[in-house]
């Protein structure tokens, strides 16, 4: 196995991972608290995307793709749960599926309408555009680099507002249980739209991130709505660092599998079925980490302590 291989592709799953935390921490927190299934969350990180590239090309500035995309995320997500979450709070969840379902494939279509089928450009600065050196004389994309670096300055920041500030203590509070905060005096409906905000927002500001480096086209959050609650799963519903490390596993599985699975596999086997069998496991390969996880641990990577709905 060549180690600048290995390299690399151990930087592509972490940079999978980084973007599939910022999409799943926000859904996750949600789940936690309210108990909701939002399918309509993936359109966002979509919404992300498409702000993202706007701006980008309107402004030819990076910068305010990333500051337009999380804010039309927030806008979009807030209007979201004033229509249509907020009514299927107490309802079970299929209801709830079946309505954030409606959600996203009218998103999906409303984008389909406005910018039609075709992928949207997403310029970059020509120094973000290039590739930076690294050891064995390899050498990889900046703008992944830069996914990587914001991604975990994201990832330290929410850390920080969950675990030092008012707001993270009531959020880990309500996501641990809900009715009992409700009974001291706070207002959970209103503490889970800050949420949820903060979650749309998170998920646009992914959206913006992997514009680059994706096709910007209807539909593109469905895939990253998969892994994302593949993720919830195998870290724990509630958990941010749940999300965290689920992400990170789920990423890494998914690139390491994709990249050398076909390799493995001819140390074992004829070359024909090799290439058969590799790429059918690396495409379920995620699937198969979530199962081995539950197996282990029923309740995920890092559940929520004494979680109570």
């Amino acid at each position: 196995m060549d180690g600048s291989l290995l390299l690399v592709q151990l930087l592509n799953g972490i940079q999978v991972g980084i973007l599939l935390f910022l999409v799943a921490s926000g859904l996750t927190l949600v789940f936690g608290i309210l108990d909701v299934i939002n399918l309509a969350h993936g359109a966002l990180f979509m919404v992300g995307a498409y702000a993202g590239a706007l701006a980008a090309v309107g402004t030819g500035s990076v910068v305010w793709a990333l500051i337009a995309a999380p804010i039309t995320a927030l806008l979009v997500g807030i209007a979201l749960d004033r229509l249509v979450l907020r009514q299927l709070y107490d309802r079970d969840h299929l209801d709830q599926v079946l309505a954030t379902f409606g959600c996203l494939l009218f998103l999906n279509e409303l984008a389909r309408a406005v910018f039609g089928p075709a992928a949207r450009p997403y310029p970059l600065p020509t120094l973000l555009e290039g590739s930076i050196g690294l050891p064995g004389g390899v050498s990889y994309p900046v703008w992944r680099l830069a996914i990587i670096l914001v991604g975990c300055l994201t990832a330290a920041g929410l850390s920080f507002v969950l675990v030092r500030t008012r707001f993270g203590m009531l959020v880990r509070a309500a996501a641990t249980n809900a009715p009992i905060l409700e009974m001291l005096g706070v207002d959970v409906r209103r503490l889970c739209l800050l949420t949820f905000g903060m979650g749309a927002a998170l998920a646009g500001f992914a959206g913006a991130m992997a514009g680059p480096i994706v096709a910007i086209q209807p539909g593109m959050g469905d895939q990253v709505l998969i892994l994302a609650f593949v993720v919830i799963v195998t870290g724990g519903t509630g958990s941010v660092r749940g999300a965290l490390a689920g992400s990170l596993l789920v990423g890494l599985a998914d690139t390491l599998g994709r990249s050398f699975l076909t390799d493995l596999a001819r140390l074992v086997l004829p070359p024909a079925p090799a290439a058969q069998f590799g790429p059918a496991i690396a495409s379920m390969m995620v699937y198969l980490v979530m199962a081995v996880v539950l197996l282990v641990k029923p309740q995920g990577l890092l559940p929520v302590r004494g979680s109570h709905r």
